[in-house]
């Protein structure tokens, strides 16, 4: 019989070292490697951006020069960090999950979100004391939300790469652009700069998500015969059972830095009555619930709405379009697999 649980009654408390432990890789990628990467043969710049990171990797807790410095030339040498510009599904984040294991430690890897969360967490010098220890820090999914986000970034981004820290991002977005359409960005340019001139972009080419469309939405099961379905098919296993208003209310309660831990052990989410989010902080802190599902594979059982309704038109054709996509694109593969068996990829 399966084991009842509800995510609403979860108010995790998160030690330094907990949060700390979170940044590695995903479940999804924590076996990759460079050779297990497999290059379109019709998009070369996915070979080259293999070969660069791998020497990357290799500059990585050395000193500025060498053979670093004889490959990209001396001005860029001094850079920190390299960033890897692309479109959704073509293997970004294997990459960078593929340097920070060829890489040696101590290192960290985690979304963007997931570092902003950090600050929020740690206070801002904190976490540059932390990190500044490290020789590697790895960002996924860079991207700038607000005029806060470009400034704390900005700043950390400099401080780290003045101790010595090497950083690897991975967006959908060239750096110069961060935040357009998201708030004024013309008002941090100074910001943005000192952000780009960080790196060397490394731009990644393969179909992007645009072209490609969403997976089709299953439909959602009836509400009456929810529980049934869940506990039949996860007989044995831990289930978070939750009304999804209930859960959306609850998540404004828990630091996004706290939702890996207060989806630990579960193995399947039951979700009643899914219904559309109007309000864009809400729709915000459910994409971090999203990509955290979506990190440690917790199928979906839900009864309400498909998740190709949970935003609106205007959230999904915004500023933050690319982030809902994405969240729709996950939680409808994790839906597919908790109600139909797919392999959520």
């Amino acid at each position: 019989m399966a084991t009842i649980q509800h995510l609403t009654q979860r108010t995790p408390h998160v030690s330094i070292d907990d949060l700390l432990a979170g940044f590695h890789p995903s479940p999804r990628f924590d076996e990759v490697s460079f050779d297990s990467y497999r290059p379109d043969p019709k998009q070369p710049s996915q070979a080259e951006a293999v070969h660069l990171l791998r020497t990357f990797a290799s500059r990585v807790g050395q000193s500025e020069g060498g053979l670093f410095g004889k490959l990209f030339g001396k001005s860029k040498a001094k850079r920190a960090g390299i960033y890897l510009d692309g479109g959704f599904g073509v293997g970004k984040t294997h990459l960078l999950s593929s340097l920070w294991h060829a890489a040696p430690g101590p290192k960290a890897i985690g979304t963007f979100v997931e570092y902003t969360n950090l600050v929020g967490a740690l206070s801002f010098r904190k976490t540059v004391e932390v990190l500044s220890g490290y020789k590697l820090i790895c960002i996924d999914e860079f991207e700038l939300d607000d005029p806060g986000d470009t400034v704390l970034m900005s700043r950390l981004m400099r401080e780290l790469a003045d101790a010595g820290v090497k950083i690897a991002a991975t967006s959908n977005t060239l750096p110069g652009s961060l935040g357009d359409g998201r708030f004024a960005a013309v008002d941090f340019q100074r910001e943005i700069k000192v952000l780009s001139d960080q790196f060397d972009v490394v731009r990644i080419d393969g179909e992007d998500f645009r072209h490609r469309g969403l997976p089709a939405a299953p439909e959602p099961v009836a509400d009456a015969d929810l529980l049934d379905f869940a506990r039949s098919r996860y007989d044995g296993q831990v289930l978070a059972v939750d009304h999804f208003g209930d859960l959306v209310k609850h998540l404004a309660g828990v630091h996004p830095s706290r939702y890996r831990q207060l989806i630990s052990g579960v193995d399947a989410l039951v979700l009643h009555n899914v219904d559309t989010i109007t309000e864009q902080a809400v729709a915000l802190r459910f994409v971090v619930l999203a990509d955290r599902l979506y990190d440690k594979d917790v199928p979906i059982v839900a009864s309400g709405k498909p998740f190709s309704e949970l935003f609106t038109p205007e959230m999904m054709a915004g500023g933050y379009m690319k982030k809902y996509f994405r969240a729709v694109s996950r939680l409808t593969a994790l839906a597919r697999e908790g109600q139909k068996g797919e392999v959520a990829l």
